[in-house]
């Protein structure tokens, strides 16, 4: 049920790279919010949050009264906590220097979530296509993002969807006897947490790459992630294919164990992001090998489809949705 006015606000998705800002408005008898404008901003350019929201403001001469923020990290205390943000978000400080009448915050996978909602099929392209199962389609959802880190949330369906924001980015990473613990052993010293996170995200294709490169002897040619995803798509680095190898190996076995944990059958997401730009290499990968690999519970794991997402607005329609269907005021509640 809706309980805002159809009012436009605006709705932002803010990390530590980019701000995604859109203005919004929820209209009688469409099922998501109306995008009627939109602007992508890179954060390192601005010197706040604020400065960013005013630009757009200025840019589309509006003055909504709302914002609906998915931010990256977590409130707490009144202050978004996030080591990876350019600058302190506050969303008092945001509601005071703005002249908002309300700045409501939640997780960016949060909004991630609700946003799946509305995905068409040109949105997504499949990765595993599952085995029918017509018992089996509205069930949770699991959204998963390797970008700075490693988020994860699990939309559960009902009359009015509920997400579950969750921290399984830090789960231990599971090594596989051979090559994987050799490269395990070459990240970190013996018996210390090591997180999927720590692999499976940029940064972490870092630190595969250059263990790797330790292990083999070889010097480290690339240094940032864009450029090893380029180089292994190519074939012309033998470190940066195994790199990407066993990168898609572990997010296979990763989000097979989400699929099993959360009973995914509404099918995992793979937020964008440079997976969009590997997509041919993953299908080509042990990826899919990987995510069924879960002994007796293969029948189940092929049940559950896996797609890639292809939709830079989906965090934005996500918090708009989020504050629109109330689960704002649920929250503070």
């Amino acid at each position: 049920m809706v309980t805002l006015s159809s009012e436009p606000f605006l709705a932002a998705d803010v990390g530590g790279t980019h701000a995604r800002i859109g203005l919004l408005s929820f209209r009688p008898n469409q099922a998501a919010p109306v995008v009627l404008a939109y602007r992508v901003y890179k954060c390192a350019e601005y010197t706040s949050l604020d400065a960013i929201v005013r630009s757009f403001c200025h840019e589309h001469a509006v003055r909504p009264q709302r914002l609906a923020l998915a931010c990256a990290g977590f409130l707490h205390e009144g202050k978004v906590v996030n080591n990876n943000l350019q600058w302190p978000v506050v969303p008092a400080a945001l509601e005071k220097q703005l002249g908002l009448s309300d700045v409501e915050v939640l997780n960016d996978f949060e909004a991630l979530a609700y946003g799946t909602a509305y995905l068409d099929v040109g949105d997504v392209r499949p990765l595993h296509r599952p085995l029918q199962n017509e018992k089996m389609i509205t069930g949770p959802v699991v959204i998963v993002g390797p970008g700075t880190g490693l988020g994860v949330a699990v939309r559960l369906p009902g009359a009015k969807p509920n997400v579950l924001a969750t921290e399984a980015g830090h789960i231990q990473l599971a090594a596989r006897v051979g090559r994987e613990q050799q490269v395990l052993a070459e990240l970190t010293q013996a018996d210390t947490h090591v997180p999927y996170d720590y692999v499976l995200s940029g940064p972490g294709l870092l630190r595969l790459y250059g263990a790797l490169c330790r292990l083999e002897r070889q010097p480290t040619v690339f240094h940032d992630p864009a450029a090893i995803t380029a180089a292994a798509c190519a074939g012309t680095n033998a470190c940066a294919v195994e790199t990407l190898q066993l990168f898609c190996g572990w997010l296979g076995s990763f989000l097979g164990d989400l699929a099993m944990l959360y009973g995914a059958t509404g099918g995992i997401y793979l937020a964008g992001g440079f997976l969009s730009q590997m997509i041919e290499f993953v299908e080509k990968s042990t990826f899919v090998s990987r995510f069924l690999d879960k002994g007796v519970m293969r029948p189940f794991q092929q049940t559950v489809p896996v797609y890639v997402v292809d939709h830079a607005q989906l965090a934005v329609i996500g918090a708009a949705s989020w504050l629109m269907n109330g689960h704002a005021q649920d929250k503070a509640a």
